[in-house]
């Protein structure tokens, strides 16, 4: 079984975008070992509570996340 986990901030992602991210790294997965894993994938978005998170030590919020500069 092949299995991917995706933490999203809560409350970013609707529901159509939840799906938009199964179902394509659901195709990743098929297209990497064959149609034969897209039956056995399973895929999780779970989202973290605001602050349930950090990167570098410090803890971010949804605030913070939005103030960071974009690549």
């Amino acid at each position: 079984m092949l299995f991917a986990n995706f933490k999203v901030p809560a409350h970013t992602l609707s529901e159509e975008q939840k799906q938009q991210i199964i179902a394509r790294t659901t195709d990743l997965y098929a297209e990497l070992y064959g149609e034969r894993a897209r039956t056995t994938t399973m895929v999780l978005v779970e989202e973290v509570a605001d602050g349930g998170w950090g990167i570098g030590g410090d803890v971010l919020t949804l605030a913070k996340l939005w103030e960071m500069p974009q690549p």
